[in-house]
């Protein structure tokens, strides 16, 4: 369960999109978005497992169309923030929130589908296929939410240590990857789509 959903979740490498989109709040403040977050993604795996087949066959969706909708939505986050202006978010910089405001983006679009994504929920509704793996799958799922708020909670020590010009690439670069990613859950979909057609 872990090594399967550990390196699509990543947690380790979200943390700089996570602190970027979090940059203007305290470490207190972003430590209690980090925890929601992980809550968040415990809960939203856990339900994946649970009744993710039977929601999406209520519905009518199939796996690759959840992957098409999530990596449009995963490439349209990373793009914004790949184009975000710098000064822009200087300004946005030790501006005073309140813990609604800090909340109001722990699901949408923190928790999925940025940390969550479509290709984790795909893995998880597979996992959760197998009745007996369930109890080891959601230990599992705890896991990766304690590891997602260790890798959030303290993203600002990052910073520190590589400085405002080191954090300024690794934040760009990690808005390219997350484009990327997005680029590759769609395609994962259409190609997934395009082989019903032949059929």
């Amino acid at each position: 369960m872990v090594s399967a959903l550990f390196p699509i979740v990543n947690p380790i490498g979200g943390s700089p999109v996570f602190l970027l989109l979090t940059q203007e709040y305290s470490t207190e403040s972003r430590k209690l978005l980090a925890r929601r977050v992980a809550i968040n993604s415990f809960i939203l795996l856990i339900v994946a497992m649970v009744v993710g087949t039977h929601i999406l066959s209520f519905f009518g969706i199939s796996l690759p169309v959840v992957q098409v909708g999530g990596g449009l939505i995963v490439v349209s986050t990373g793009w914004s923030m790949l184009t975000r202006s710098d000064q822009v978010d200087r300004g946005q910089v030790h501006q005073s929130v309140t813990t609604q405001d800090i909340l109001k983006n722990a699901f949408y679009p923190l928790t999925l589908p940025l940390t969550v994504g479509p290709g984790s929920i795909s893995i998880a509704i597979t996992l959760g296929a197998n009745v007996l793996a369930l109890m080891s799958a959601a230990i599992g799922a705890a896991l990766i939410a304690v590891t997602i708020y260790i890798c959030y909670g303290y993203s600002a020590r990052l910073a520190a240590a590589v400085g405002p010009s080191g954090m300024n690439v690794i934040l760009r670069l990690s808005s390219f990857l997350l484009v990327c990613i997005g680029v590759q859950i769609l395609w994962n979909g259409v190609r997934a789509l395009v082989k019903t057609l032949n059929t």
